[in-house]
């Protein structure tokens, strides 16, 4: 077994210590990973736990379209209320421009 082409191909960045700096971060989180394997383990059988009670914004008894009816609903309530909101800061940024303008001598041209 050559050890030279074995080198030459772990050195993958192109600098050696910068292999070495991946190589030892590399096996930190595989270690963390091992020393805390029952905390993560314990958190996402907790977190799909939660998921799971929690109370989703469709319907799955109700097939197609009508299945996300809520979530349609509810999404095009917030497009509304934002384009009413965009159109009245749209609004008083323009009156307030045309009223600082003629107040101070500048305002649109």
């Amino acid at each position: 077994m050559n050890w030279r082409i074995i080198l030459e191909h772990l050195n993958f960045t192109g600098s050696w210590l910068t292999t070495a700096f991946v190589a030892v971060l590399v096996v930190a989180v595989v270690g963390l990973l091992i020393r805390h394997h029952a905390q993560i383990r314990q958190f996402t059988s907790e977190v799909r736990a939660e998921l799971l009670k929690a109370s989703w914004p469709w319907d799955p008894k109700e097939k197609g379209f009508k299945r996300y009816k809520e979530l349609i609903d509810s999404t095009l309530v917030v497009i509304i209320a934002m384009l009413l909101l965009s159109g009245y800061v749209a609004l008083l940024d323009f009156v307030l421009l045309n009223v600082v303008g003629a107040l101070t001598g500048g305002g649109l041209k």
